[in-house]
């Protein structure tokens, strides 16, 4: 049982001095249906409460596109879409998430707590007995592969609850809007991990040398999304390094 939090929104910080309304994470509960039917009954739930949000950010919903970009210092999810195939991207929403696990720095191995750091796509949503609703993410990539060891680990998973081995758990109430917006885009959610937003402070920070460099490879795509808002095509070198080109929006 999760303790009583505020529900609702905050204003905080986000990006250059911009203030943004954070969608905070509730205790409310929603094991309230069989898991057959969990999904469609949250996605109808939530379904009018993602319109407004849409509405609010001027992107046509269902939208086309669906981008999650996630940074684990801040522990704060963007929820970034267009409403037409290769348009600019809009923010959407940002969730606070209720829990991560591990520290700042890539996941290399089963076992080991971490939430990964890279490039990847929603694989499949599924109603989940633990966790109420949880959205697969698509890990090890190319780039884990190559990069960590033999045994990478799996079962990433954007979820509900508060609880977490290597996942983002956003609770019941706020993971049940997330499937509201998933479950009916047509497209392939894609699902951007960072350490934080504040990169120069890590790479000045001795204690995290061993990322430095990857790091440094990673905010190569973050950077192309904030010139053109439009994600980046992604590929993995043979070294696991990250190449990105870019998506110049057609708006």
């Amino acid at each position: 049982m999760l303790p009583a939090l505020v529900a609702g929104m905050l204003l905080v910080g986000v990006g250059a001095g911009a203030k943004e309304r954070v969608r905070r994470f509730t205790d409310w509960q929603g094991h309230d249906a069989p898991l057959a039917r969990r999904g469609g009954k949250a996605a109808l739930r939530r379904r009018a409460v993602v319109e407004a949000l849409f509405e609010e950010a001027g992107v046509a919903f269902p939208p086309a596109e669906l981008l999650l970009r996630s940074y684990k210092r801040e522990q704060e999810l963007e929820i970034w879409a267009s409403g037409a195939r290769g348009e600019r991207m809009k923010l959407v929403a940002t969730y606070a998430v209720c829990a991560v696990s591990g520290d700042l720095g890539p996941k290399r191995r089963e076992g080991d707590g971490q939430v990964p750091e890279g490039y990847y796509r929603i694989q499949y949503l599924w109603p989940d007995e633990a966790f109420h609703l949880a959205m697969k993410v698509g890990y090890p990539n190319a780039s884990d592969r190559a990069l960590g060891g033999s045994a990478p680990g799996g079962d990433i998973m954007i979820h509900g609850g508060c609880a977490s081995i290597g996942c983002l758990a956003m609770s019941d109430e706020r993971i049940e809007e997330l499937w509201a917006m998933a479950s009916e885009t047509g497209e392939r959610v894609e699902v951007h991990l960072y350490p934080t937003r504040k990169l120069g402070e890590l790479l000045a920070d001795p204690a995290y040398g061993e990322h430095h460099a990857f790091w440094a490879n990673l905010y190569e795509g973050e950077r192309m999304f904030e010139e053109t808002r439009r994600p980046p095509r992604v590929s993995v070198d043979w070294r696991g390094r990250y190449l990105f080109a870019r998506d110049e929006p057609r708006d």
